[in-house]
């Protein structure tokens, strides 16, 4: 898309005259600008990728953040406008800064609004919504969502023979954590939460009035168990130990009501660890190093690669030592 063409479109959704419009940083799966116009600001997200794919992450992002706007909720970005055509969307502009390392208040922001995101379960429109993307609702799902990657993966062997090593640890891995035979039995809708489905610091903003969160590409129903699985795995994020027993502790809290939370965290949180060394390994798939250089994502495809193998390989040795929150 060219530079008038984003002009037009910014000023088309925002029905103002369009003052300056600018790249910031968006994320591995979507451009972002900034966009003045008509003395104010907004953010304009362009979602990158094929039609079906950018299409489920802007339709799913802008009804969630809807759902979450009606409901009062003003720790989010509002939602303006939504071009489908384009694949792009129009929300007011958070003016604030991405942080560093984790504080201790960054982690109650997050227990906070995780909190806020269950309680919102019991809104009748949130039955509306959709399973976050690539749920977890049993083990029998997480098995299956681990063997898919690694069956994607061992495909790009012949192309990639440094992948087939940390590929067969993985495997072992998951055979001894998600055995065969996992319970099918879904989890009860009572007991899911809404979810961000990429939550943590790095999608987390500092602003004048507070912490507010972005990016829910991915958002929907899901186990509380895997948000916070999530977080303590999450490469972006990279908690030490006392930050993911501090935020382990509030999601507690948060949680503690089902009575099945403590349990499925024990059982399945050291098999998200692999999940996550195989999402780190994406880079090797053409389609999803193709919509990062689609985002602008930089850097050469030979670099980013040795350093998601490595990213992935220190993963699954914290898999080995046992102890997720250590």
């Amino acid at each position: 898309m060219t530079g008038d063409e984003l002009t037009a479109l910014a000023a088309r959704l925002s029905g103002r005259n369009v003052a300056n419009i600018e790249p910031v940083r968006g994320g591995g799966n979507n451009r972002l600008f900034r966009v003045v116009a008509g003395g104010a600001t907004f953010a304009l997200k362009v979602y990158a990728g094929n039609a079906a794919e950018s299409r489920e992450r802007y339709a799913r992002e802008y009804a969630g953040l809807s759902f979450l706007w009606r409901r009062g909720e003003r720790r989010i970005a509002e939602p303006l406008a939504l071009d489908e055509p384009a694949q792009a969307a129009l929300y007011a502009w958070l003016p604030g800064e991405r942080g560093g390392a984790a504080t201790a208040a960054d982690l109650t922001a997050m227990c906070d609004f995780a909190r806020a995101l269950y309680e919102a379960r019991g809104d009748p429109a949130a039955a509306a919504l959709p399973q976050a993307r690539e749920a977890v609702l049993s083990s029998a799902e997480l098995a299956a969502q681990l063997a898919g990657r690694l069956t994607r993966l061992h495909a790009l062997e012949a192309e990639h023979p440094e992948l087939r090593p940390l590929l067969a640890d993985i495997e072992r891995e998951a055979a001894r954590l998600v055995p065969p035979g996992a319970p099918e039995r879904p989890l009860d809708p009572a007991a899911r939460t809404l979810s961000p489905s990429d939550f943590g610091t790095h999608n987390m903003l500092r602003t004048p009035q507070g912490p507010a969160f972005i990016d829910f590409e991915y958002f929907g129903w899901d186990d509380p168990v895997k948000l916070v699985a999530d977080v303590v795995w999450h490469p972006g994020m990279a908690l030490e130990p006392p930050a993911r027993q501090k935020f382990f502790a509030g999601a507690a809290d948060v949680y503690k009501v089902e009575p099945g939370f403590l349990s499925r965290f024990e059982r399945d949180a050291p098999a998200y660890g692999l999940r996550w060394a195989l999402i780190v390994l994406g880079e090797f798939l053409p389609e999803v190093w193709q919509r990062r250089v689609a985002a602008g994502v930089p850097g050469e495809g030979s670099v980013v690669r040795a350093r998601q193998l490595a990213k992935a390989a220190a993963l699954v040795a914290r898999v080995r030592r046992g102890n997720v929150l250590a």
